[in-house]
């Protein structure tokens, strides 16, 4: 029995939650991957780009909130994604106008679109807090929770109880949706065949007649929507903060380069890889191992073996090792 109350409180406080945050950084890194893998840049504007389409998400949210339109137990969110994802893709597509096209151009060198990407960066970051203010907004409505902790010990007898979120569960569904919906198109569509030819041999895809605006275009639409899902999904299991998706810029991009940049399926396994690093590494085993482990050997302090304030080194350090001993990741990507 103890070593199922174990069980339990490690799905409860690791297992689910790593999956759900697993499932936002891989939707993130994927977006960074493919403008990696197409553009032939690393988009440090990716973090803020998420953030935008959630506060525009946010706002047509609250909108139809004092409207009294609702999704019942679902949140109202999902209903204003659409809205949001608009917003995204005409933003990237304005700033691809308006700054990378003439960066292509001029066939300017990747450092050189990095360093342009960051002053896109402070620029989408600014007029996300001058928007929607700088601090934390809450916008997940509708049903809380699918399994409540004291319905589970009811169910079961147990202890310990297993409380699953909403959002947890709707972001592992939306993150499967979208995944192979994705794949679907980049293996089985034309446009999606034409994109991968670009990533892989441009001066090939051109000759073949594949138009590469075509192919950027559909590319900023692709990561205009898979920013805005992954920001969305994130907001509503945590919260919204404009300097947190400052920050999630970090682990997005450790879960793209480990994974293997460029590399669409890399970007997935390199999310769950962080992810977990993360919850595990900052998570208090005190419980769990009081449940395993003989009375005699039950642990008095916290068996932390991180501050969860300190979550975001952990990707750093993984982040490092990687391109310390496999620089190409670990699906062979392109190497950084």
């Amino acid at each position: 029995m103890d070593l199922l109350n174990a069980l339990v409180a490690l799905s409860n406080f690791v297992l689910v939650p790593a999956i759900a945050y697993g499932a936002q950084l891989a939707l993130g890194a994927l977006g960074v991957t493919l403008i990696y893998g197409i553009l032939r840049f690393s988009n440090f504007a990716h973090g803020d780009t998420m953030a935008f389409g959630t506060m525009a998400t946010i706002l047509v949210t609250w909108w139809f909130q004092s409207m009294g339109i609702g999704f019942g137990p679902l949140p109202t969110a999902l209903l204003a994604l659409p809205f949001g994802i608009l917003a995204c893709v005409l933003l990237l597509i304005g700033t691809d106008r308006a700054v990378y096209r003439f960066y292509r151009a001029q066939k300017a060198k990747p450092v050189i679109l990095v360093i342009v990407s960051i002053g896109v960066m402070f620029i989408m970051n600014g007029l996300v807090r001058f928007i929607i203010g700088p601090g934390d907004q809450r916008f997940a409505d509708g049903e809380r929770f699918i399994v409540t902790a004291r319905d589970f010990q009811a169910m079961t007898g147990l202890d310990e109880g297993l409380a699953l979120k909403t959002t947890q569960g709707i972001t592992v569904v939306t993150a499967v949706i979208v995944v192979a919906a994705l794949f679907w198109f980049l293996n089985r569509t034309r446009t999606g065949k034409s994109m991968r030819a670009y990533s892989d041999n441009e001066d090939l895809a051109l000759l073949s007649g594949i138009d590469p605006e075509r192919v950027v275009l559909i590319t900023w639409l692709i990561v205009g929507a898979l920013a805005t899902v992954a920001g969305v999904l994130y907001g509503l299991d945590k919260s919204f903060k404009p300097f947190t998706y400052f920050q999630l810029l970090l682990p997005v991009f450790a879960s793209a380069i480990v994974g293997g940049l460029g590399n669409p399926l890399g970007a997935i396994a390199g999310g769950f890889i962080i992810a977990f690093s993360e919850v595990t590494i900052t998570y208090a085993w005190k419980k769990v191992l009081g449940y395993s482990l003989p009375e005699s050997l039950e642990p008095s302090g916290l068996v932390q073996l991180l501050s969860t304030d300190y979550k975001f080194a952990v990707s750093f350090v993984i982040l490092l090792i990687v391109l310390l001993f496999r620089p190409t990741g670990l699906f062979r990507g392109k190497s950084v």
